[in-house]
This record gives C-alpha cells, sequence and structure tokens, in this order.
C-alpha cells in the first residue's frame, strides 16, 4: 500500500531552486533515509509531506487515515513554555477522549443493567479504545519514558532541558501517539550511544512507515532498508541501507560517466559528420543538395536526443594533515590524575600512555567528563600530565567560538602564510569564495564553522590532534573527507564522537568513561561493544 506519494514536485526560494522535479514513493513498513548534500532540500521535503511548507508544482497525496508524527530539528520552539508531562500526556488526549466516553457507558450499564442498547454502544467503544492502544498506553508510557531516560523530567519545564533532553521528550511524545507514518528530522542529534541504541532497537521493531534525515551512517544502515539520494532536485533511490548505497552509488556513477562520455563522442561524431557533409555540398554544387539533405536528416535526429547531465562527483575538501617533525614515542602519559569540577569527581585515578600514531576515541554517556578530560590535557598545568618530545597540539573544540569581530578572512590571515590572492584561493577550497570570505565568522553555520577550524588545522601542521566531536554539523559527504584525511594522517589522534561509523572507520584505541573510571579497549567501536558485554 502506498503511504506518501510525491510526484514531479518543484520548490524554490525566490531564485533559488531546492527541488526540481523530485518523486518519490513510500510504501506501507518501508524505512526509508534521504541523504545529500546540506541544503539539498531534505528538509523541505519532510517539511512538504507534513504540509508545513507549500509546493510550487507537482502533486502530494497520503493515504487516507494516515497518521504522522513529526521530528523537527528544532523542537523547542515548538513546547517552550510547557512541562515535560504535559507534552508527554497531551499526545494521549484521543486516548483520554475514548476513555472518558467508555467510563460514561460504564456508569450507564451499572445504572440500567441488561439493557442492551447501552450494552452495545459500550461495545463498540470498547472495540475503538482497543484498536488505538488504550489498554497498553500506561506501559508504553512507561517503556518509552524509561528507554528514553526521561522518567525523572516528567515535572520539569522543558525550556530548561538540555538539547539532547528536548530531544528525547519530543520523541517519547511522538511514539506514545503510535502514528503511522514517523518523519525524523537527524533523530540522533545530542542523543548519547546508550540512547541512539534504544533509539534503534525500537524502530526496528516498529511497524510503521518511516522516513528520516540522518548524518549517522551507523544509524541509517541499522534502521532503514532504503536510502533515497536528494541530488539536483530530483530523487536517485537505493534498495538497502546506506552501506549498500555506498557500494550501489559507486557502480551507478561509474556506469552514468560511461553512458555521459558515450553519448558525448556520438554527439560530436554527428556535428562532425554534419560539417563534413555539408562542405562536400558546398564543393559539389550545384549538385550537392543529397549531401544538404543527408547533413539535414543527421541535424534533425541530433535535435531529438536527450543529452545526459554530467554525473555529479563531489570535490574534497583539500585536508592534507601533514607536518614536520614527528614527535617522541610516547605522545601524552597521565599518572594517578583524577578530574574534578569543585567538588564533583568526575573521572578518578587515571593512568594513562598514547603513543605516536595512535588514534584513540573517548566514549561514554553525556556529563560524564569526556570535555573536561581532553580540556585539561590542551590546559596542561599539573605535573601528572606530560606531553611527550617534541609534540604540536592541534585542537578543535565542539562549542566552536571566535573573535566577535573577526571575518573568515582575517581569521584565515593568523594561520595562513603567503600573499593574500593564494589565501582566497586556498579558502575557496573550503567553501568561502569571493565576497564570503568577509562575513563575519559568528554569522557562520555549524558546518562551516568546522570547515573554517579544520582550514586553520591544517596549516598548523600538528602531530598531535584533538577533536571534539568533530562530525557534529557535517553532512555525510564532508564526513567521509574527513575520515579519508585522517585516516591518511601519520601522527596522533585523540577524539571524542557519538558518531559510531566514524569511530569504526579511524580508532583504533577506545577510551571508556564509566562509573568514575577509563576502561582502555584496544579495537574500533565495533570491538568495544563485543567486549564491553563480556565485562
Amino acid at each position: 500500500m502506498i503511504e506518501i506519494s510525491l510526484n514531479d514536485i518543484k520548490k524554490s526560494y525566490g531564485f533559488k531552486k531546492i527541488l526540481d522535479g523530485f518523486n518519490l514513493e513510500v510504501k506501507t513498513g518501508d524505512k526509508i533515509s534521504l541523504i545529500g548534500e546540506n541544503g539539498c532540500g531534505k528538509t523541505t521535503i519532510l517539511n512538504i509531506i507534513n504540509k508545513i511548507e507549500t509546493i510550487d508544482s507537482g502533486t502530494l497525496a497520503i493515504r487516507n487515515g494516515a497518521t504522522i508524527g513529526y521530528l523537527t530539528q528544532q523542537p523547542e520552539t515548538i513546547y517552550s513554555n510547557k512541562k515535560v508531562k504535559d507534552i508527554i500526556y497531551d499526545s494521549l488526549k484521543d486516548i483520554d477522549e475514548v476513555k472518558n466516553t467508555l467510563d460514561k457507558y460504564e456508569e450507564k450499564m451499572n445504572n440500567n443493567p441488561g439493557n442492551m442498547d447501552i450494552i452495545n454502544k459500550y461495545l463498540k467503544i470498547q472495540e475503538k479504545y482497543m484498536s488505538i492502544g488504550g489498554y497498553e498506553v500506561d506501559t508504553l508510557v512507561d517503556k518509552v519514558t524509561h528507554g528514553l531516560n526521561i522518567d525523572h523530567l516528567l515535572d520539569k519545564e522543558f525550556k530548561l532541558l538540555s538539547g539532547g533532553e528536548q530531544k528525547r521528550v519530543v520523541l517519547a511524545s511522538i511514539f506514545i501517539c503510535k502514528p503511522s507514518i514517523l518523519l525524523l528530522d537527524e533523530p540522533t542529534n545530542h542523543l548519547d550511544i546508550n540512547t541512539i541504541e534504544w533509539l534503534e532497537d525500537y524502530l526496528n521493531k516498529y511497524s510503521g512507515t518511516i522516513l528520516v534525515v540522518s548524518h549517522d551512517r551507523y544509524f541509517l544502515d541499522i534502521v532503514t532498508n532504503k536510502t533515497v539520494l536528494v541530488e539536483n532536485g530530483k530523487s536517485i533511490v537505493f534498495h538497502g541501507n546506506y552501506s549498500k548505497y555506498l557500494e550501489e552509488n559507486e557502480a551507478r556513477i561509474e556506469r552514468e560517466f560511461k553512458e555521459y562520455k558515450d553519448q558525448q563522442k556520438m554527439i560530436a561524431a554527428m556535428k562532425r559528420k554534419i560539417k563534413q557533409l555539408e562542405e562536400w555540398g558546398k564543393l559539389a554544387y550545384p549538385g550537392g543538395e543529397p549531401f544538404f539533405r543527408r547533413a539535414e536528416s543527421i541535424r534533425k535526429r541530433l535535435e531529438k536526443i536527450e543529452v545526459k547531465d554530467k554525473p555529479i562527483v563531489k570535490k574534497d575538501l583539500p585536508l592534507n594533515l601533514e607536518f614536520d617533525k614527528r614527535s617522541g614515542k610516547d605522545a601524552l602519559v597521565i599518572h594517578d590524575y583524577s578530574v574534578s569540577i569543585e567538588d564533583n569527581l568526575l573521572i578518578d585515578n587515571i593512568d594513562l600512555t598514547i603513543n605516536y600514531g595512535d588514534k584513540i576515541c573517548i566514549i561514554g554517556n553525556n556529563g560524564c567528563g569526556k570535555t573536561t578530560f581532553i580540556k585539561r590535557i590542551i590546559d596542561n598545568n599539573s605535573n601528572n600530565i606530560k606531553l611527550g618530545t617534541n609534540v604540536k597540539l592541534g585542537y578543535i573544540e565542539q562549542q566552536i567560538s571566535f573573535d566577535k569581530d573577526e571575518t573568515i578572512l582575517s581569521f584565515a590571515k593568523n594561520y595562513y602564510i603567503g600573499e593574500e590572492s593564494h589565501l582566497r584561493s586556498a579558502l575557496s577550497k573550503f567553501g568561502f569564495y569571493g565576497e564570503n570570505v568577509f562575513k563575519k565568522v559568528n554569522s557562520l553555520s555549524g558546518g562551516e564553522k568546522v570547515r573554517l577550524k579544520l582550514f586553520a588545522l591544517i596549516q598548523d601542521k600538528c602531530n598531535f590532534i584533538i577533536l571534539d566531536e568533530p562530525t557534529n554539523h557535517l553532512d555525510i559527504f564532508t564526513k567521509e573527507n574527513l575520515e579519508e584525511a585522517l585516516n591518511d594522517y601519520k601522527g596522533t589522534l585523540l577524539f571524542i564522537s557519538h558518531d559510531r561509523y566514524f569511530i569504526n572507520k579511524l580508532a583504533n584505541k577506545i577510551l571508556y568513561i564509566s562509573n568514575k573510571h577509563i576502561t582502555e579497549y584496544v579495537g574500533n567501536y565495533d570491538y568495544f561493544i563485543e567486549h564491553k558485554k563480556e565485562n
């Protein structure tokens, strides 16, 4: 059964064309991911389906009786003045109304025993109550609020919660409604790994239809069974999860390049033939009419050819993470050191040696002290923390900040050695073109800020890089570009991440913070999960 049909959808914002003949058919039980570069129209598609935005042309059809639950990227704008419990129980209003009617008919039956008209009406209402999950609602509320770890937040005001807590509350309110269609825009943002794993399990067992926008490739591999690439305002559908898409998309690009090149050769040959025939016709004057007729016949065939677009190949950022001099074997040694904020002990009795060339990921629940720990390494104010010989540190923080008066160009000049014309050329390769280099850095998007920091990091030529959630705000294609650069990097890497796909690609060691202690695992994220269960 078709749940959603988008046919030849066109949508522009001013002169900027976002969707240009977008087509998508979503069937019952589909679990679809929408992927593509930032700004390609993924969120716009969700907004169109939820009728938040209108379309310029085309048709949208949604199955009669279908119900939609929509998680936006910024849920706080919807629920800012409510308490958590009000948000949760507001989603149960329909069930409450049926329950109140059911209670009234129970009272009528007690007052009119044996009245079959009342009994039959009661049974019909009871059947409806059962069909909408009324008898399981308390169990469902407990399951969802506990699974998303918000059962202790019910009496708090929504606007006072952290980003991750807000995301979990809105997810709970949606899940409790049990809509037939889920629209999820970046559902894993701000969530720790434990919550993401619970979410994956819940969505895998979900009987409805799911359309999700996410940059979390590990999540997409586990949850989705179809991948839709949004490119040039159109859809390219792949049957399978993200990893399957990677395989098939590479083959598609190779195939389309061959078809494009073959067609271009054919078009060039036809143009040459037309020119040749016309020249022969001129030479044969006045008897050259057959040559001109043949040339015109080929020209008409040429005009009817539907010229293929040249396949898009993503331009990689030039992330050449090189350095002049390597550090000593022990890049960092920490002995008998504890991390505290005032009287709050976060991590106790750290003994750790990081060797040159290690690529280590720090993981743990939100609030366990990961960011505080790496800031202490950066500050290096303790005799118990010792950097190795010739270590040159580079650091990109999670919450990137700049001097408020800086422009992109003035910031970049602090790091780049060379003429301004060369600097501006280098910045253009990071997506900062023309007059854009005069934009204030604090007006940049999250992804642009990360790209600018990466540009500065490359200029510094550091042999020990520390990154705090580096993939936040990056689209999938830029993440893959960064992964490739860090895989080629010969220095030492220490990073915090909730991106399990990213961790698997890079880490050769995991530092797991739990119960105020660090446990080291020699391997990537999958190795950590396998062996963590044994402990």
